[in-house]
């Protein structure tokens, strides 16, 4: 997860100063996140989320903070916040529109780290979810490089947990990376991460 956090920090500092205040406090959250500060970078980012209600990106990223964070600790009061705040600003963004495969994204990792966090208990609960979110995602979004990854990824785990062979998902990530290469994103902070991730997996991926 934290190749997330470095590809976002990355192309956010490559951007052009930003023209307008929402570019200039999307782009100034994006970088505390970087630099890993997840609480301030959230906190500026529910500002401009209650300033732009026509924008979706900003209640994104606080989701996607609040994931990767969940991801990357053991403390059930924690991962329970994190996912917690995750899953309001999904549902707020979803219910604007239900078909954006990038929110749908992020909720079927949602459910992936509740399933994390406790296989045995919430395997069953969200395993089932968080496949049906990736199938119908890749309808709606079938060449969009984050879907076709992250649910080779999900797939791969499930794949590895069964001893089945993953080789037909190895194939799905090399053709995420393809899709990683001809991706052009919608706007300036528009999300444009995963390709590092899909190329890491594809040099341990294969077998059983």
């Amino acid at each position: 997860m934290k190749t997330i956090i470095t590809v976002v920090a990355f192309f956010i500092t490559s951007l052009l100063v930003a023209q307008t205040q929402f570019e200039q406090g999307m782009g100034n959250a994006l970088k505390m996140w970087g630099e890993g500060k997840s609480a301030e970078a959230t906190a500026l980012l529910e500002r401009i989320a209650l300033a732009e209600k026509g924008s979706w990106l900003p209640n994104y990223y606080i989701g996607l903070i609040a994931t990767t964070d969940a991801f990357q600790t053991k403390d059930k009061e924690k991962i329970t916040a994190l996912l917690t705040k995750a899953q309001q600003v999904v549902d707020i963004e979803t219910a604007k529109d239900e078909k954006n495969p990038e929110l749908m994204v992020l909720q079927a990792m949602i459910y992936t780290a509740w399933i994390v966090y406790d296989p045995m208990t919430n395997g069953m609960k969200y395993g089932a979810k968080a496949q049906a979110i990736y199938e119908k995602a890749l309808i709606i979004a079938p060449n969009n490089p984050r879907v076709v990854f992250c649910k080779a990824e999900y797939e791969i785990g499930g794949a590895k947990f069964w001893k089945q062979d993953t080789t037909p998902m190895c194939e799905q990530v090399r053709k995420s990376i393809e899709l990683f290469d001809s991706f052009k994103p919608e706007s300036a902070f528009y999300p444009n991460w995963g390709k590092d991730r899909a190329e890491a997996t594809l040099k341990t991926c294969g077998g059983k």
